[in-house]
């Protein structure tokens, strides 16, 4: 049986079942018109010798109906749970994938992987599969009659019918290289059009309207191209199925008639009884045919998510089943920790350790692996060599629900949701609101008053992104969401970049709070930030250039007065 049915193995078993019967029902059906026409107008038989067989007949007819129901249904019902495990592999794939594979992927090409791509699967399981399994168990048991009654019209059907299966062999290999190309240009279209939505204000202050609208044209025409290129095949394969099973069936019809008419060896009930079956027979093989296309069509669809959860670019960061320690905050430890963002920048053998309720400040130049540094500590990119200890303990020992619970990463690229401000302070909490406790968060991050001025308070509804808010205020909303989960661990990444003199005041009071119940390590720019840090960690070039606090390293490293007395010619007093 196929991998990717072996979830649904008992499933399948009863579809054969239930199609067994089918067939035991289309043969009946088959033989009571059969001797229905032959006593009607052959025998003279009376309508209450007949009464029986009409009897019959409406039972094989409410039967083969109802199993095909019954088929269908459970192809169905297989398509749906197999769509929703593909659709959680994708998610578990892109959770525990690197960050630097999540930020490079288009956000509207992920969402046609989601959504078009994951739903094109829906035919392989409802339509193809229960199809096969029909189209191979029945014609069987219909030819077996078909020799058992008339051994010329199943050696007929035994040379034709092989054609139908190598046609579809034929058609299935251009049909699986067709479809993956219709889902890439799918996706690159959308990733595209949902780029240009985005972006649509900064498109036209640059005066780039029309080579946008002009990319997406030729994304769309490719689009459009793809489509056509697999419809020709299904054209192709829907005319010269009909004409395969049209021959074969003309041909069988001539052969009876021969053996009827002129030959006479044959009886009318055999005869007549081939008529009926043999159509019968090579409407599966055509319905197999036309699933064929899609299921190979699906099957494309299958192979492109097998490939995203293998192939797609960040490895996934390895976690295991065992909690951690919640009585304090975690000590962590870097042992010749490496990285590497493909060729391009490598962080090399990097030691560092954080005691419990340190603040770690981590400086350096632009590129020097800040960010890098703190995503690895973080647990969001995979270390490549070296160890990573959470406790003493191997990351890849524990449960990444487990440290994400504990962990509040704050960055310029978070994100808010569409709802209200209440609603993504409490951000990961899966129990109801506690109003309560975002007051108290929002009070701690010195926001409270901001945020009760707002026209509805805690249920302003703010879009998508943090739409309508600036840039300081949604940094104030990630504080307060960090003083609501209560974290750990608290990893800053350019907190203040970017924000005027008051908000960078809040900010530095939140995070000296923050401080007081757990590590806080901030990749650090402003002067005051970095004085104030328990440690200094100074980046350079991937590597730790040097470890102490402001002191040591104003004393010992020439590189680091100079940074601090350009800063310090930049910075008022």
């Amino acid at each position: 049986m196929n991998a990717r049915l072996n979830p649904y193995r008992r499933k399948m078993y009863m579809m054969m079942l239930i199609t067994v019967v089918t067939g035991v029902a289309i043969i009946t059906q088959a033989y009571s018109i059969v001797f229905i026409i032959d006593g009607l107008f052959l025998q003279s038989s009376t309508f209450q010798q007949i009464a029986p067989l009409l009897v019959l007949l409406v039972a094989a007819l409410f039967l083969r109906t109802f199993s095909r129901f019954l088929i269908q249904r459970m192809g169905s019902r297989i398509a749906s749970d197999a769509k929703v495990q593909a659709r959680g592999r994708l998610i578990e794939h892109y959770t525990n994938g690197a960050i630097v594979g999540n930020k490079e992927a288009h956000t509207g090409q992920k969402t046609s992987y989601f959504l078009d791509t994951i739903d094109e699967t829906q035919n392989y399981y409802s339509k193809y599969i229960p199809q096969m399994v029909q189209s191979l168990v029945i014609p069987l048991m219909i030819l077996t009659v078909i020799f058992f009654e008339h051994w010329a019209s199943g050696l007929i059907i035994l040379i034709t019918a092989p054609f139908i299966f190598i046609y579809m062999i034929i058609i299935g290999m251009k049909t699986g290289d067709k479809s993956q190309e219709q889902l890439d240009q799918m996706a690159s279209f959308s990733g595209v059009f949902l780029d240009t939505l985005r972006g649509l204000n900064t498109i036209k202050l640059f005066g780039q309207s029309e080579m946008q609208r002009q990319r997406i044209k030729e994304k769309s025409l490719a689009f459009r191209d793809a489509t056509m290129n697999v419809l020709k095949v299904a054209f192709s394969n829907s005319l010269a199925l009909e004409f395969i099973s049209m021959l074969s069936i003309g041909i069988i019809a001539l052969e009876v008639a021969i053996r009827m008419i002129i030959v006479q060896d044959t009886s009318f009930v055999s005869g007549f009884l081939m008529l009926i079956l043999a159509p019968e027979l090579f409407n599966k093989l055509k319905e197999l045919g036309t699933a064929f296309h899609q299921g190979k069509t699906s099957s494309g669809a299958l192979d492109k998510v097998e490939e995203l959860v293998n192939n797609d670019r960040g490895e996934p960061v390895v976690w295991g089943e065992q909690p951690v320690a919640t009585e304090h905050p975690p000590t962590l430890t870097l042992k010749e920790a490496a990285f590497r963002y493909d060729d391009r920048f490598a962080i090399e053998a990097i030691d560092f350790h954080a005691r419990p309720f340190e603040r770690i400040a981590i400086i350096g130049a632009t590129g020097s692996g800040k960010s890098t540094l703190l995503h690895m500590l973080g647990g969001l990119l995979p270390i490549h060599s070296g160890a990573y200890l959470i406790n003493g303990v191997r990351r890849e020992q524990l449960s990444v629900a487990s440290w994400f619970k504990q962990l509040s990463v704050i960055s310029q690229d978070g994100y808010l949701f569409a709802g209200t401000i209440a609603e993504n302070i409490a951000l990961g909490d899966n129990d109801p609101i506690r109003h309560e406790a975002v007051f108290e968060a929002a009070t701690e991050a010195g926001v409270y008053e901001w945020i009760a001025q707002l026209p509805d308070g805690f249920d302003t509804v703010i879009g998508d992104g943090g739409r309508g808010l600036s840039g300081g205020e949604r940094q104030r909303v990630f504080i307060a969401r960090a003083f609501y989960k209560k974290p750990a661990v608290v990893l800053f990444d350019e907190p203040t970049t970017g924000l005027d003199l008051k908000t960078e005041q809040v900010l530095q009071s939140s995070l000296l709070r923050l401080n007081q119940n757990s590590t806080v390590i901030v990749v650090a720019h402003r002067l005051y930030t970095i004085r104030q840090a328990d440690r200094i960690v100074f980046m350079d070039e991937g590597t730790v250039r040097s470890v102490g606090t402001h002191e040591e390293l104003w004393q010992s490293d020439p590189l680091y007065q100079q940074m601090i007395q350009t800063q310090q010619g930049g910075e008022s007093s």
